[in-house]
């Protein structure tokens, strides 16, 4: 599944997927968190990032392991196994703050839609706000990170 798709490894094909609804994750969960008139207009956006951005993100980690296992298996060796791996480890911190903004922009949502009746304290709503907005910093980040290193890996220093 994670493997290739008519002789392409997904990888190649999901990635930029991530990259991007991951920015976009972070521009909408701010946006939501500190514009609260624009809730009505961008709660939905915000719900389907939440959950896209971070299910992105995994397919790209997946789908990239298993590129990965291919080319070693392929007998691929040598200091570009060294990049790939550190290209590895920036796309599993990308993932993992993804999930962390994704599951932080949901409990905002959950508390600030109008219709429900619940509601944060002011000062929840603030920390809350504060949280999202260095979740979306570290997460733009690092697929910035991601996918500086693995176009490094792909097309080398040039």
């Amino acid at each position: 599944m994670f493997d290739q798709i008519n002789g392409l490894p997904v990888h190649a094909l999901v990635l930029h997927a991530a990259v991007v609804l991951v920015p976009m994750l972070a521009l909408v969960s701010v946006i939501y968190a500190f514009v609260p008139r624009w809730r009505p207009y961008v709660g939905w956006a915000a719900a389907l990032l939440a959950v896209a951005a971070p299910t992105t993100a995994w397919v790209a980690v997946k789908s990239g392991e298993h590129l990965y296992d291919r080319l070693v298996g392929q007998g691929m060796q040598g200091p570009v196994l060294g990049i790939l791996a550190n290209h590895m480890n920036f796309g599993r911190r990308t993932l993992w703050f993804t999930v962390a903004l994704g599951v932080a922009t949901l409990v905002m949502l959950f508390f600030t839609v109008a219709r429900t009746g619940r509601s944060l304290p002011r000062p929840a709503e603030l920390v809350l706000a504060v949280v999202i907005v260095v979740l979306a910093a570290i997460s733009a980040y690092y697929v910035f990170r991601t996918g500086d290193s693995g176009a490094h890996a792909v097309w080398g220093a040039a």
